[in-house]
């Protein structure tokens, strides 16, 4: 599993030498939907599955009401090995757990699933009907530029220095509220 991340990331390197940017804007896109991942496991899940979108454990699936599809083959990842400490000495240091090394563990994307639909969270719903044309004009009055990028996926919006940029095509209650949760940064 090493080799095959530690080759990901020669790879990668090769390909920004040579003047190519779209792998690098693979890994980092897989990088912001993985961000509670190692960069070996991004580079694992990336090189095995460039889709990919969630990944987890076939218990894990399973407890979410998802199977994983029969003849689906796994991604790879490293997983670390942990044991508890039983002794005075856990309660010295403030913890009780040890890492003893890393393993190979398989995990299976969302797309080789089936079954109960994963809950929405962070997703709103709704009509904002004329707010949305009053908060368009409250950040136009207050200098605030604004525009539409596809190319900051998977962010649903970004704002830097005077300006917001959202997700087009978004719903109009997520294009709504994304432009207010933007908009408090800047103020």
């Amino acid at each position: 599993m090493k080799q095959l991340a530690s080759k990901a990331i020669e790879t990668l390197a090769a390909a920004l030498d040579a003047g190519k940017s779209e792998d690098l804007k693979l890994y980092l896109a897989a990088m912001g939907r993985f961000h509670r991942y190692s960069l070996h496991n991004v580079m694992l899940i990336t090189l095995q599955k460039p889709t990919a979108s969630h990944v987890a454990g076939f218990h894990t699936w399973k407890k979410l009401g998802r199977f994983v599809r029969k003849g689906e083959k796994a991604i790879f990842i490293l997983a670390p090995m942990v044991r508890t400490k039983e002794n005075a000495e856990a309660e010295e240091q403030g913890g009780n757990r040890v890492l003893l090394g890393f393993r190979g563990c398989g995990v299976f994307d969302y797309s080789q699933t089936e079954g109960c639909e994963l809950p929405s969270i962070g997703l709103v719903a709704g009509d904002p009907s004329e707010y949305q044309e009053r908060l368009t004009k409250f950040v136009a009055a207050h200098g605030i530029a604004l525009s539409y990028d596809q190319a900051i996926r998977p962010a649903r919006g970004i704002s830097e220095g005077g300006k917001i940029t959202l997700l087009p095509g978004m719903p109009p209650a997520e294009n709504f509220a994304t432009l207010v949760h933007e908009l408090a940064h800047l103020c």
